[in-house]
C-alpha cells in the first residue's frame, strides 16, 4: 500500500498563502466578462485625465462623473463626495460606479433615463431604507449586479428586477427579511447578507430562490441552524454567529451543497448530531474556532476540513472511516488541528491507512 507523502506541521501554524480578498465585496470575486466589454471597478482609474475624456468625448457625461471612452456604457461617479445622484445620466448607461459617496435617498425618477442598467454599485453611501422608493427598480429590466454593501439599510429593497443575479447587501443593519421580498428573484445565484443584524430565518424569507448556488449569512446573531435555506445552494457561508449545534436533518435537503462555514461560533459536540454532517456532497468543511472536544464524524468523500482552535484532544479514526480497507479510505487532502490540545506522537498508529490521500496536515 502506497502512502502519498504527508507534509506534517507539528506547530500552531497560520494560513498557508496569502490571498487576496475584495473587502469592498463582501470578500467574494467580482468577476469581469470581457466578451461583454464590462468594466471593472479600477478600470482606467487614475492613468488618465478626466479633463482628456471631456476634451475628446463628444457624448454627454454627468458634470461629476468621468465617461472613458473605451467603455462608452461605463460611467463612473465614485468616491467624489455626492450627497444626491448625478444629473443627467445619458441612456447608454449599462454599468454604474457610485460607491465611495454620502447618497442617503433615492427617488422613483432617479435611473428613469438609465433604464438600461446592468450594473449598479451603490457600496460605502449612507442609503437608509425609508428613503428609498417601492418604485426605484421597477423600470430597470435588464438590471443582473446590484450592489448596496456598506451602507444604513434596515430592510431589504422591495422590488427588485426579476433578471437580477447577484445581489449584495453585506454590512448593513437588516434585522428581519421582509416575506416575499424575493419571491420573484428566479435568476439570482448570489446573495451576500454578512455582516447584518439578523437573529433568526423564517419559513418563507428564501421563498422564490430556485438558482441560488451561494448565501452568505455570516457575522449575524443566528443562534439556531436556519431552516428553509433553498435547496439549490452549494455553498453556505454561517460564520461568526452563535451557532451551538446542528441536528440530523439541518443539511438534509442540501443534495448539491460543497462549502460550509461555520467557523467562529458555539458548536459543540452535545449539540451536533453523530449524522449532521453526513452528506456525501460535501467538499469543504469549516469548524474552526468552536468549542469542540472531539472530532465529529464526517463523510468519507470530504477533501477539506478546517478543526483548528478548538479543545479537541483525541485523534479518532473512526471520525473519518468506518472502516479501512482498499476501497474504505477518507478522500481528505488537508486537515487542521492546530491549535488544539493534541501532540502528533500520541496519533493512533493506524491513522495513515485511513487518511492514505492526505496532503497536509497541521497540529
Amino acid at each position: 500500500m502506497d502512502i502519498m507523502p504527508l507534509l506534517l506541521l507539528l506547530s500552531v501554524c497560520g494560513p498557508t498563502g496569502a490571498s487576496m480578498v475584495d473587502l469592498d465585496y463582501g470578500g467574494v470575486p467580482l468577476w469581469i466578462n470581457r466578451f461583454l466589454g464590462e468594466p471593472s471597478v479600477l478600470t482606467l482609474k487614475d492613468r488618465m485625465d478626466p479633463g482628456w475624456f471631456r476634451a475628446v468625448n463628444t457624448q454627454s457625461c454627468p458634470l461629476d462623473c468621468d465617461c472613458p471612452i473605451q467603455w462608452p456604457s461605463a460611467i463612473y461617479c465614485d468616491n467624489r463626495g455626492l450627497d444626491q445622484l448625478p444629473v443627467g445620466l445619458p441612456h447608454r448607461t449599462q454599468y454604474l460606479f457610485l460607491q465611495g459617496n454620502n447618497i442617503t435617498s433615492l427617488s422613483s425618477r432617479a435611473f428613469a433615463n438609465a433604464t438600461n442598467l446592468r450594473w449598479l454599485l451603490l457600496d460605502h453611501n449612507q442609503l437608509l431604507s425609508e428613503q428609498l422608493d417601492n418604485a426605484l427598480f421597477s423600470n430597470l429590466t435588464f438590471l443582473v449586479n446590484l450592489f448596496i454593501n456598506n451602507n444604513n439599510l434596515t430592510e431589504v429593497p422591495v422590488g427588485l428586477p426579476r433578471g437580477l443575479k447577484q445581489l449584495r447587501l453585506a454590512y448593513n443593519h437588516i434585522e428581519k427579511i421582509s416575506p416575499g421580498v424575493f419571491q420573484n428573484l428566479e435568476s439570482l445565484t448570489l446573495l451576500l447578507l454578512q455582516g447584518n443584524r439578523l437573529k433568526t430565518i423564517e419559513e418563507g424569507d428564501f421563498k422564490g430562490f430556485v438558482a441560488l448556488y451561494l448565501l452568505d449569512l455570516s457575522h449575524n446573531f443566528l443562534e439556531t441552524f436556519p431552516k428553509h435555506l433553498p435547496s439549490s445552494i452549494q455553498q453556505l457561508y454561517l460564520s461568526n454567529n452563535s451557532l451551538t449545534g446542528l441536528t440530523e436533518n439541518s443539511l438534509q435537503s442540501f443534495n448539491g451543497l460543497h462549502y460550509l462555514r461555520l467557523g467562529h461560533n458555539k458548536l459543540a459536540n452535545e449539540g451536533l448530531h453523530p449524522e449532521a454532517f453526513n452528506l456525501t456532497s460535501l467538499v469543504e468543511l469549516d469548524l474552526s474556532y468552536n468549542q469542540l472536544t472531539e472530532i465529529p464524524t464526517v463523510p468519507t468523500t470530504l477533501q477539506y476540513l478546517y478543526l483548528e482552535v478548538n479543545h479537541i484532544q483525541e485523534f479518532n479514526v473512526s471520525s473519518f472511516c468506518r472502516a479501512v480497507g482498499p476501497t474504505s479510505y477518507s478522500r481528505l487532502k488537508v486537515l487542521r488541528l492546530d491549535g488544539n490540545k493534541m501532540e502528533y506522537h500520541k496519533l493512533p498508529p493506524d491513522w495513515v491507512f485511513c487518511l492514505r490521500v492526505l496532503h497536509n496536515i497541521y497540529i
